[in-house]
């Protein structure tokens, strides 16, 4: 009885290991849940990236549907989904506001030069304070926000064209529909 425990015992510990990455694995990191959805968006009053002595409050977004992205000059990924939000800011569907995270002003100033402005306006977060505030894991990381301030939906990583259109331009349909 002892030497079948001492095989057994090992066995299904091996066995519930393989159980515990099977599911792991079988996760996707953009769809970390957060503990924001439903929840109103954390306030904050932010300088403007491009002109200092404007500001930016979510308030000045009250009773629009809109987004935040979070991005940074740094940011390889941030780097691949900038054309995508160029070419979706174009379809003028929402507001896309800007969140330069961690970053440098004259950095993030010289990528939107470079690179073209997607952003109907951007908040500077150089010291990342606000991207804490909402629980930012990294750059970039986008939130859609309804007419009440409120956060319903979170995507980690950059927007795909398939996220946009099976996931978030859905999503922005809906929220402008209700009331």
């Amino acid at each position: 009885m002892k030497r079948i425990a001492i095989f057994l015992v090992p066995l299904l510990a091996f066995a519930a290991l393989c159980v515990f990455l099977w599911r792991g694995l079988s996760l996707t990191p953009s769809e970390v849940p957060s503990p924001f959805i439903g929840k109103p968006a954390p306030a904050f009053t932010l300088t403007q990236l491009t002109d200092e002595q404007k500001n930016f409050s979510p308030k000045d977004m009250q009773g629009k549907v809109w987004l935040l992205n979070v991005w940074a000059s740094w940011c390889p990924a941030c780097r691949d989904e900038h054309p995508m939000l160029i070419e979706f800011s174009r379809q003028n569907v929402v507001p896309i506001v800007g969140l330069d995270y961690r970053d440098q002003r004259d950095k993030g100033t010289e990528m939107l030069q470079e690179m073209g402005n997607p952003y109907q306006l951007i908040a500077f977060d150089g010291d990342g304070r606000v991207g804490i505030d909402y629980g930012v894991y990294g750059a970039p990381e986008t939130f859609l926000i309804d007419k009440q301030g409120v956060i319903r939906y979170k995507h980690i990583g950059p927007i795909t064209p398939e996220v946009l259109t099976k996931t978030l331009l859905p999503k922005i349909k809906e929220l402008q529909n209700n009331a």
